[in-house]
């Protein structure tokens, strides 16, 4: 069995499979209309920044779908480089119906936009959820600290064989800590084959005791800038999940991966 995450990674919030059909058919009003629609039932259960970006994440893997990719090899591979591309067209988009919607839910919309999307629609996002702010719109009480925890320890385990490895990060809001930890597959040049984010808790001492206790698997701690530089050359290898929930999983966790990476020293 190749390296695995020792506990079970969050929830997503949003899990209506009828959501990347609605953005792959639907106008940006009318998907904004079905985004908030959700937002009125989602932000109820959001507590923390976290959950309110895996919301967001969901949301930008939604908007990037471009319908059956992950029964499409290819395309899968092709994933990384086309998300951004398809982010911008669509998000944009979306951003500048939220804005003129003027709601919370649309405001909360923007902040989580702000906080995962990718190049100039998360800029749009975070510039047009201030004017709503300034415009007395209230803002969400975890919308202060959102996108910015602290990053933490970093390591890797993997197969003796070098099939598989995971990376792993942890991340803090104040004292509440999580990790990003993501599976590459050597055998399919280093590409992401799974990504997970759940509590930080004792997962680093529970993975050194798996290590110590299993003779086929390796286990470093690494510096956050290594921990960096082997995602960028997952990113740069592609992405190749086998089973559908993998799939789900790379998919709606990329936007915060992203944003996770972009933390690290390099």
């Amino acid at each position: 069995m190749g390296p695995r995450v020792p506990d079970e990674p969050f929830g997503s919030h949003s899990d209506d499979p009828e959501l990347e059909a609605v953005f792959a058919r639907s106008s940006p009003a009318d998907a904004l209309a079905a985004v908030l629609t959700e937002a009125r039932m989602v932000l109820a259960e959001v507590r923390s920044p976290l959950d309110a970006e895996l919301w967001g994440s969901d949301i930008v893997a939604a908007l990037t779908s471009g319908g059956d990719r992950a029964d499409d090899e290819a395309a899968t591979d092709q994933a990384a480089a086309t998300d951004q591309a398809a982010a911008t067209d669509q998000a944009a988009a979306m951003v500048a119906a939220a804005e003129g919607a003027a709601t919370p839910e649309a405001l909360a919309t923007l902040i989580v936009l702000g906080a995962v999307a990718p190049g100039r629609p998360g800029e749009a996002a975070r510039e047009a959820a201030s004017r709503l702010t300034e415009a007395g719109i209230a803002r969400p009480g975890w919308a202060d600290s959102i996108g910015a925890p602290s990053p933490g320890q970093c390591w890797c385990y993997g197969d003796v064989a070098g099939h598989q490895e995971a990376v792993t990060m942890t991340f803090l809001y104040a004292d509440q800590g999580h990790v990003v930890s993501v599976l590459l597959d050597h055998d399919e040049g280093g590409a992401i084959k799974d990504i997970w984010i759940g509590e930080a808790g004792d997962i680093l001492d529970r993975t050194r005791k798996m290590a110590e206790q299993d003779s086929k698997m390796l286990f470093e701690m690494i510096t956050q800038a290594d921990a960096r530089a082997r995602l960028d050359r997952a990113f740069a290898a592609g992405e190749c999940p086998e089973q559908p929930a993998e799939a789900s999983n790379v998919a709606s966790r990329r936007a915060i991966l992203r944003t996770r990476m972009s933390l690290l020293h390099r």
